[in-house]
């Protein structure tokens, strides 16, 4: 009676997890001829290769994996620069500065690799001048950001300005640091 169980345990639950076990870790295998082999260039002597390379391919399912997630981690990172990496304006100006344009031109050159993003980029001011002039100021700031991205050839429709004038500062601050940080033009992805 006990060995007929040990035999139903066997055919049951060892036997089926032996056949899993070993239907998982399938081997990809191929013969490469040797480099002697090739030199010669003995065409019989090619089919009867035995030199046997043996890959697993859960290793290389994992290495895939590993190398997709680390892809993965890469855009996000640049995603992640690409909004947070905004140009500064010099008070009561849209001139871009070359510290800006450097910037901007990693913004366009990132555009150009990811032809799918659409951008939009916010003029925004410090506090001072009136809520109307702001406004216009920040509209000026979006809009040389945008031409000079254009003008690196990324198509216009996939860039939209926004001023917002004074009405969202970085800095709440009333000094000249708080307005250095305010006068700037911020980029979001669509």
């Amino acid at each position: 009676m006990q060995k007929r169980l040990w035999i139903n345990l066997m055919f049951c639950f060892i036997l089926p997890a032996m056949l899993f076990t070993a239907s998982c870790s399938k081997k990809v295998v191929s013969t490469e001829p040797t480099t002697d082999q090739m030199a010669e260039g003995d065409t019989d002597q090619l089919s009867e290769v035995t030199d046997v390379v043996v890959v697993d391919e859960s290793s290389v399912a994992e290495s895939d994996l590993m190398e997709a997630e680390a892809l993965a981690a890469q855009e996000k990172a640049a995603r992640e620069m690409f909004v947070s990496a905004d140009i500064y304006f010099e008070f009561d100006s849209a001139v871009l500065a070359s510290s800006a344009q450097d910037i901007l031109n990693l913004k366009a050159a990132w555009m150009m690799k990811n032809p799918g993003v659409s951008v939009i980029i916010e003029g925004h001011c410090d506090e001072r001048g009136t809520s109307e002039y702001n406004i216009a100021l920040g509209d000026r700031r979006a809009d040389s950001a945008k031409q000079f991205i254009v003008d690196l050839g990324v198509a216009p429709e996939r860039l939209t300005t926004i001023s917002y004038g004074e009405e969202r500062p970085l800095d709440p601050g009333n000094n000249e640091y708080a307005w250095a940080k305010n006068r700037r033009a911020h980029f979001t992805l669509e």
